[in-house]
């Protein structure tokens, strides 16, 4: 199995492409704020579940990185709160990019809470 055929990593590379397509359409004065820091947390949520996934031979460094990844999908959804606030975001939207971000903290703490099932710490 490859890390990107994991159901988090493809709920979460969704994710992170929406609100890309999104964030198209932030005004020009958000792109060093709020369209840049919302891009990076959604797209590391990604890239901490890949780099977690190779090197699931090792247990800690495995919780470690989705822990990671937990995180960024937390500030994700922080920022999305901004996005709303500001009127960036309808309601809808929000509510559907929450909802992928809830999808996947349920993943990554099943992950978390079950190494073993992704074949961590054999050789």
């Amino acid at each position: 199995m490859d890390y990107k055929s994991l159901r988090v990593y493809e709920i979460g590379f969704s994710l992170a492409m929406d609100i890309f397509e999104a964030t198209k359409r932030f005004p020009k004065e958000e792109t060093y704020s709020l369209t840049d820091q919302i891009r990076r947390s959604s797209r590391s949520v990604c890239v901490n579940v890949a780099e977690a996934y190779r090197k699931r031979k090792y247990p800690k460094h495995f919780v470690s990185k989705l822990t990671d990844s937990d995180a960024e999908n937390a500030e994700t959804q922080s920022w999305l709160e901004f996005a709303y606030a500001c009127k960036y975001l309808d309601l809808d939207k929000k509510t559907k990019f929450i909802e992928k971000s809830n999808e996947v903290g349920k993943l990554l703490n099943f992950m978390i809470n079950n190494p073993g099932r992704f074949g961590v710490g054999k050789d």
